[in-house]
């Protein structure tokens, strides 16, 4: 099996054993063994739900900091839009922008300014292409790795198109090419991120050969310096960054925003892991036939959830829209010439297919697949159908494929484990009422055929 990098790791000494997490894991990828959840690591997509749930902080998110910072002559900070919802009393962006300078970056560029492309793209692609609808967003890397798993025939709806995170680490590279004369690979770019989904995506691309992102910084370890920093600026005044997005491309920071942004009149939006699921399955049916583009965000109200963000995602959607509608009528920095450029060029366009991830591989075998296949089937009816999680495994169909893997046994089921007990205790209970002949005390009882003793 191809081992796969990941983002979100388990704090073994913090976990407690308890099952929330394996209740919540939209693909089954935890089971708790011997009191300690256990990740599979083929399983998981990194969508950060486990870390929001479990009640013991055992999940973390493993992201860049600030010191890879060093490995670079010039820095660019790329926010994602998201991150404008975390500033409650901040009304002017410009000074969120010059708060990054002010920690140690060189420059920023908004991941907004790139949505605002992307947008225009799957806007042309929808007009001008011919694609089996719906035409699904790729832009969550969450909700792509959750179809590499559990629905690799949707695969090739997905838009052929960069990620905004992607697009925007690409253009703020370029211009600061020109801008300082130094090398392409002297310059690095760093995504802000409110996911951990995203730090995945950097070191293992899914559309792209290689990521021209080359760090990814949480939004929980950069937001204290951040407001330290927002703080002293506003003192001083001083202003060195200036806003380039307009509202269209902050609205990408919750759940509705971008299918607004590709301006199609048939869309559908739906935000949180298990409703995205519950999408993917109706698409699957036959019966979104009549959509034309599906925004899927992984995360409870889009990426103002996310699960490295600071506020609750409500205040954050509430703060993001209010500072939607304030820049909404603001120029765009890029004209129509200039998306029209980026759309006929295809220099933003995916460059690699999107494949399917193989994670229940029950032999390489065929023939003995397909018998290990029919056990599980067996194992499943024998099992209760409870799916309490009390065994360690998400559902009983889960533990049937544990126990055919050799991970589990059936006695792990509470249910299995009461019915072996009681039938035990009712044959030892039998055998505790049956004494030898010699204790029995019944002199006429006659002796049983094989007691009798044959005289040669």
């Amino acid at each position: 099996m191809t081992r796969y990098f990941h983002s979100v790791k388990l704090d073994s000494e913090k976990c407690k054993g308890c099952t929330n997490c394996i209740k919540q894991c939209p693909v089954e990828a935890i089971r708790v063994y011997q009191g300690r959840a256990r990740i599979i690591e083929e399983r998981c997509i990194d969508c950060g739900e486990c870390i929001r749930v479990c009640p013991n902080h055992a999940k973390v998110a493993v992201t860049d900091t600030l010191a890879k910072l060093s490995e670079y002559k010039y820095t660019i900070a790329l926010p994602a839009p998201s991150l404008f919802g975390q500033f409650r009393e901040e009304d002017d962006l410009d000074n969120i922008l010059d708060a990054f300078l002010s920690a140690g970056f060189d420059d920023v560029f908004e991941v907004a300014l790139a949505a605002e492309v992307v947008g225009h793209m799957v806007h042309e692609y929808l007009n001008t292409k011919e694609y089996k609808r719906p035409l699904i967003s790729s832009a969550c890397p969450a909700a792509m790795r959750l179809m590499q798993i559990k629905f690799p025939d949707l695969l090739e709806q997905a838009t052929p198109i960069m990620s905004p995170m992607e697009v925007a680490a690409r253009l703020a590279k370029e211009n600061a090419v020109k801008k300082t004369g130094l090398p392409y690979e002297d310059i690095g770019a760093f995504f802000i991120s409110p996911c951990p989904a995203k730090m995945t995506e950097v070191k293992q691309p899914m559309n792209v050969k290689a990521s021209s992102v080359d760090g990814v910084i949480g939004v929980s370890y950069i937001y204290k310096d951040i407001v330290k920093h927002l703080s002293k600026n506003q003192k001083s005044r001083a202003k060195r960054a200036s806003l380039r997005a307009t509202g269209e491309g902050m609205a990408w920071g919750y759940v509705t925003g971008e299918s607004r942004g590709v301006r199609s009149e048939a869309t559908l939006s739906v935000g949180g892991i298990h409703d995205v699921t519950s999408a993917l399955e109706a698409v699957e049916r036959g019966e979104l036939n009549d959509i034309d583009f599906i925004e899927l965000q992984a995360c409870k109200g889009g990426c103002v959830g996310g699960p490295l963000n600071i506020q609750n995602f409500l205040v954050g959607r509430v703060v993001l829209k209010r500072l939607v509608q304030k820049y909404r009528t603001k120029t765009a920095h890029y004209q129509k010439e200039d998306m029209t450029h980026f759309s006929d060029n295809g220099r933003f366009g995916a460059t690699e297919p999107l494949l399917p991830r193989p994670v229940m591989v029950l032999d390489d075998d065929v023939t003995k697949a397909l018998v290990k296949m029919e056990r599980l089937d067996a194992i499943t009816k024998e099992l209760p159908g409870m799916d309490c999680g009390a065994c360690g495994s998400p559902s009983c169909r889960a533990l049937a494929e544990d126990i055919i893997r050799g991970q589990a046994f059936d006695t792990d089921c509470i249910v299995k484990l009461r019915e072996r007990v009681k039938t035990l205790a009712g044959e030892i209970l039998d055998l505790a009422q049956k004494l030898p002949p010699a204790m029995s005390g019944n002199k006429d009882k006659p002796l049983r055929d094989e007691d009798h003793i044959t005289k040669a």
